[in-house]
């Protein structure tokens, strides 16, 4: 099994999710790459498409390992435990968490300009990545989604291993994922065309 790119991905995610179709759900897409996956699933089922702005705040010596993350409008989750087991020096945590703030906020200017994001609360929300190799970066987002009380949080993706599978559904209502091999090298090996998406995509795709 393997996808030519990320818009095929999407169209065969979007018939896993054809239970969701009715109410009409908020599509989330995480910037860069699963804001194409979002946005077929959503030309399928119909409903909104909207992006989910997260950064993940990583152990500076070890990144993919997720203290917490931060969201628009001030939205921050941490993991304790791993704050604890980090050992951050006196203000490596405001250090981390400025950088991050700043491009969450260039995202923000750049993918939203004046219009502001799309409410959660009370509706199906369905969040889209291209893939998940560890989880860290969707389980993190789901926290900050979580914040916004939705009524139904699923998280949707092409392609998954099993421990990012398991890590993630401890944090959503449900876990779609149509392929987990039994390795997964990356998560780029799943597709023919897996280029670096550049802004303008992005910017192409929301409108």
């Amino acid at each position: 099994m393997g996808y030519g790119d990320r818009d095929a991905a999407g169209r065969d995610l979007a018939a896993w999710l054809e239970h969701l179709r009715a109410p009409a759900p908020l599509v989330l897409g995480l910037p860069r790459g699963g804001v194409p996956v979002a946005a077929a699933v959503r030309a399928v089922l119909g409903g909104d498409l909207d992006i989910l702005l997260v950064r993940k705040i990583g152990v500076p010596w070890q990144p993919e390992l997720a203290m917490g993350a931060i969201g628009e409008g001030g939205a921050r989750v941490t993991n304790p435990d791993v704050i604890a087991h980090a050992e951050l020096e006196p203000g490596e945590w405001d250090r981390i968490e400025a950088a991050e703030r700043a491009e969450l906020e260039r995202r923000r200017a750049l993918w939203r300009a004046a219009a502001p994001p799309l409410p959660l609360t009370d509706r199906v929300t369905i969040l889209v990545d291209d893939g998940m190799a560890t989880g860290a970066t969707v389980a993190v987002a789901c926290r900050v989604a979580r914040l916004h009380r939705p009524a139904r949080l699923v998280v949707a993706v092409p392609v998954s291993s099993l421990e990012a599978v398991r890590r993630v559904e401890g944090e959503a209502d449900e876990v779609i994922c149509p392929w987990i091999p039994e390795t997964l090298g990356g998560v780029g090996a799943a597709y023919a065309d897996f280029h670096q998406l550049a802004d303008s995509e992005v910017t192409a795709l929301l409108r």
